[in-house]
């Protein structure tokens, strides 16, 4: 099959062009791990380091403000009003605007490329909302950054010609990859179109024609994903750092288990549905401030704080506080956690809509996580089967694809709950969406703002020859 392609008739060009994609996996592979290493070293200093110094020397003067969940009370509302003046002042000065992930595979998928200008920026906008505390994840403006490192690898092996498109597309699957360490939801999710977004009709052919024999894709895509999987293992063991979804064990799934299927789901559901309606409302409140990157910024940063120094979990992306959570759920009220769950999934689309731009995965796996761990203490049954059922229906609710949905978290759980997973996912999706909540496709999202001007780091290509020219904080350890 390689012999009907040109430009891989030659032995020694298959050979270099299996190596490059390796060599490209290990690059996103590497990048991934770089961005969670920085990640947790300010987080570690902005939350641990700095307010336990700072309640130390207000302790001597004022003893009530020296507690509080970081060690000085009042602190979540310093860092994150701080924190919003900064994030609206570097977009407003800048303009680096990392896209939703969506947005990013939709034009990855459309165009076989994207845009790698500016990517030192948008890297730079893509941490701060992490360092200050933002309830969001890190995979969008990770996946954009090295869309567009791929596409500038592949402009520059031009011996290949149109082939070395592919390139971009197994970057952006290793990427996946190593953000979530689940090999299946990277494999597909490229392959599938956008993560969480409806599909398109079946005459929409939005496939990308990826000039590489089909029977090869499948070994092609392995070879991103162990490019990719090794660096960031590699890097890990070797200098610590490195993120990705929780792992549970031990599951027990008995008749009150699953007689609790449904309840549980609809839980879930419900997290999903307060995500959506969040989504719809800041949106709504984010047009009518209109370019005001500041104020938004502000805005979403004393929400952030308020809502930290009540629940404090609500903040950060998630997956390092998964661990403390883990470990210490029973000692928090169900209340709480049902609370912690629900405001957690309306809080993120709200920080991304007001400026503070990243992902939503880690925010709703924990949001999920927190909902089962409270109807768990509620109900006495399996926490890991209650945490597996509100987070697949959460998922589902939200991505509207519940075979995604399972292989995102399928990694996460025992085997026995693969079945709990896939039927709340479903039941998650199969609620429909009021219309005016439901999610905009992200061809048509992303042509809206191209069409209002909307400044993004990482436009669509116009071609290559343009392009050329405390450990015991809520925030939790960040597990090795």
């Amino acid at each position: 099959m390689w012999s009907r392609m040109p430009n891989f008739s030659k032995p020694v060009n298959r050979v270099l062009f299996l190596m490059c994609v390796i060599a490209t996996g290990a690059l996103a592979g590497a990048f991934v791990w770089a961005f969670f290493f920085l990640m947790e070293k300010g987080i570690a200093f902005f939350w641990s380091t700095l307010p336990a110094i700072i309640g130390r020397a207000a302790d001597a003067y004022f003893p009530g403000l020296a507690e509080g969940p970081f060690g000085f009370l009042p602190f979540p509302l310093i860092v994150c009003v701080g924190g919003g003046l900064v994030i609206g002042f570097f977009d407003k000065k800048t303009g680096a605007r990392p896209e939703e992930l969506t947005v990013v595979m939709g034009k990855v998928k459309r165009d076989g490329r994207y845009s790698y200008k500016g990517m030192g920026k948008l890297s730079i906008a893509a941490l701060l909302p992490l360092l200050f505390g933002g309830s969001i994840g890190p995979e969008a403006g990770l996946t954009g950054v090295i869309a567009g490192l791929c596409t500038w690898v592949g402009d520059r092996m031009r011996r290949f010609g149109e082939d070395f498109r592919a390139l971009t597309t197994v970057g952006t699957q290793a990427a996946l990859t190593a953000l979530f360490t689940a090999p299946l939801y990277g494999f597909v999710a490229p392959l599938a179109g956008t993560a969480d977004a409806p599909r398109e009709g079946k005459g929409d052919d939005g496939d990308m024609s990826i000039q590489v024999p089909r029977a090869k894709k499948t070994f092609i895509y392995l070879c991103a994903i162990v490019g990719a999987l090794g660096a960031f293992f590699l890097l890990g063991d070797m200098f610590g750092g490195g993120m990705g979804l929780p792992r549970f064990s031990g599951m027990e799934v008995g008749a009150l288990e699953a007689a609790l299927v449904v309840p549980l789901a609809l839980a879930g559901c419900a997290a999903g549905w307060a995500f959506h309606a969040s989504s719809w409302a800041s949106e709504k409140l984010a047009d009518r401030m209109g370019e005001r990157p500041v104020a938004k910024a502000v805005l979403a940063g004393l929400v952030l704080a308020v809502c930290g120094m009540a629940l404090p979990y609500t903040m950060f992306a998630g997956e390092a506080q998964m661990e403390p959570l883990m470990e210490g759920y029973l000692a928090i009220p169900a209340a709480v956690l049902i609370a912690t769950g629900l405001v957690k999934a309306a809080l993120t689309p709200f920080c991304i809509k007001m400026g503070w731009r990243g992902g939503h995965f880690f925010p709703l796996i924990f949001a999920g996580v927190s909902l089962g761990y409270g109807f768990a203490l509620i109900t006495g049954a399996d926490p890991v089967a209650c945490v597996a059922a509100c987070t697949a229906a959460c998922m589902g609710a939200v991505m509207r694809q519940p075979v995604m949905a399972a292989l995102l978290l399928v990694m996460c759980f025992p085997v026995k709950g693969v079945i709990v997973m896939i039927a709340a996912a479903a039941i998650g999706a199969a609620i429909p969406l009021p219309r005016a909540i439901a999610p905009a496709r992200p061809q048509e999202k992303g042509d809206a703002e191209g069409e209002h001007g909307a400044a993004s780091g990482l436009e669509a290509a116009d071609g290559a020859a343009s392009e050329g020219s405390s450990p015991d904080s809520p925030c939790g350890k960040v597990r090795a």
